[in-house]
């Protein structure tokens, strides 16, 4: 198994990482757009005891989406059993819930930070932010995203009488919002040139060290990744490439000089602080980004979630150079009794010809690479793309990558409390797909891989050491 340099103890098969994270009360964000939600620890319905069951929360009623959220329930029996539920609808109404098995303290008291949950629910044990990261769909094959980052996602939670299925009497119930914006963070649309984009600016006057953010084979323009980290001080340009508004309609050949634009509109800007900026990308937009800093200038630091260092699923064109696709084999895809793929094993190894015409000269680029890898990412061989892109940089007397790998995590690693996605569906195979991961180790690793991307970042683009706040 390879060795893996990485700034967190995360050899091949380690789970040494894997360590319980503080889980400081975060200072609530400034109310914006609130709805008319109930105050916390509104009670629904009187229990027999003296006291009035309630559900307290830190932060009261609003907090970001990758923050930490309290949650407490007072005035139950003592040693009562009670089941509590999470549920939030996505924009599309699709229903996801999470609910776990607890029982009171002596005293009538319940603090999911120190109370581990029983087994019989969502999960067990101690896991103060389990009811968020364990949410799944009720529907088959849906991934919990954001379209509309100016709105919150509202949050439910719901307290029954004992551990019965379906659940017991409602004994209290809240809600909560769930935001993606800090007060202070500018949306901006931008549509300059051939550029498709949403550029979020943090409070103040800047410059601000500004970074471009690609999704994946999904298209469209995510923005939620951008704009949450804007939240922390950088200048973020959610990039769409391809299905969205007058872009192509699919993802056949991609022309580097979009990329370019987006690079230089980037480093004109008087808001966003020189001489560079960063790239980050998951999946595919993982090797849009290696392309990207091989080839154009102003590319100071570049992170590759889970992504590929060779060219894949369309043809990439940057003046006269091509770089042709990786190779697919669709007799490697396995699909299971219930139609689900795996499809880890379809792309060809890159380093055997004719494919190694799809290797990206990543040897040319002038930037540093921090490369965060899912082991059990089931898109694609993650792991091994890293490690081959790292021999090749330092091949050709380049630094060595950095490398960070997470046991038990899946292919998409999102920012913090985004519950797992186990499988969905893939455009370009038209069936789901199984991405891997198992859903605490996950969840851990998420939170981990937000604080190394800032910290690289930080390093990178400000000069600042990495273990400085990322809050710049």
């Amino acid at each position: 198994m390879w060795q893996l340099t990485a700034r967190s103890p995360c050899l091949a098969g380690s789970r040494g990482w894997q360590k319980k994270l503080p889980w400081p009360r975060p200072t609530p964000a400034a109310p914006q757009h609130r709805s008319p939600a109930r105050a916390a620890g509104t009670a629904i319905v009187r229990g027999l005891s003296s006291m009035v069951p309630s559900v307290r929360l830190s932060p009261a009623t609003r907090s970001l989406f990758d923050e930490p959220l309290a949650i407490a329930v007072q005035g139950l029996g003592p040693r009562q059993q009670v089941t509590l539920r999470t549920s939030l609808r996505d924009e599309a109404g699709e229903l996801f819930q999470a609910c776990a098995r607890y029982q009171a303290g002596d005293d009538g008291g319940l603090d999911l930070a120190r109370c581990p949950a029983l087994p019989g629910g969502s999960f067990s044990g101690l896991e103060p932010m389990g009811l968020l990261w364990a949410l799944q769909p009720q529907k088959p094959f849906r991934r919990l995203v954001k379209r509309d980052v100016q709105t919150p996602f509202l949050l439910q939670l719901e307290v029954f009488e004992g551990h019965g299925d379906p659940p017991g009497r409602l004994l209290a119930q809240v809600q909560h919002e769930r935001a993606f914006l800090r007060d202070g963070v500018r949306r901006v649309p931008v549509r300059e040139g051939r550029i498709r984009a949403t550029l979020f600016l943090p409070p103040g006057n800047g410059p601000f060290p500004g970074i471009i953010d690609l999704y994946g084979a999904g298209g469209g323009l995510p923005e939620y990744r951008a704009c949450l980290l804007a939240n922390y001080g950088f200048a973020v340009l959610a990039l769409a490439f391809y299905g969205y508004e007058d872009l192509p309609k699919e993802m056949k050949e991609f022309h580097l000089e979009y990329f370019e634009e987006a690079v230089n509109y980037m480093l004109q800007h008087t808001q966003v602080k020189g001489p560079g900026i960063g790239l980050l990308g998951i999946s595919k937009g993982g090797d849009l980004c290696i392309s990207m800093a091989s080839f154009l200038k102003g590319i100071m630091a570049t992170t590759l979630i889970n992504g590929s260092v060779a060219n894949v699923g369309a043809v990439l064109r940057y003046k006269d150079i091509t770089i042709p696709p990786l190779g697919v084999n669709a007799q490697r895809i396995k699909v299971n009794k219930s139609g689900i793929a795996d499809i880890v094993d379809a792309l060809n190894n890159p380093l055997e010809a004719p494919d190694h015409q799809s290797f990206i000269p990543l040897e040319k680029a002038e930037c540093r690479f921090l490369f965060i890898v899912g082991q059990d990412d089931r898109n694609w061989k993650s792991e091994f793309f890293a490690v081959e892109g790292s021999k090749r940089l330092q091949a050709h007397g380049k630094e060595k990558p950095e490398i960070v790998c997470y046991p038990g995590a899946g292919h998409y690693i999102e920012p913090p409390f985004f519950p797992m996605c186990a499988a969905s569906m893939h455009l370009l195979v038209g069936k789901p797909v199984v991405w891997g991961g198992e859903p605490k180790a996950h969840c851990e690793a998420q939170i981990d891989a937000w604080q190394q991307i800032q910290a690289f970042f930080c390093k990178h683009l400000t000069g600042k050491p990495s273990g400085t706040s990322s809050k710049l």
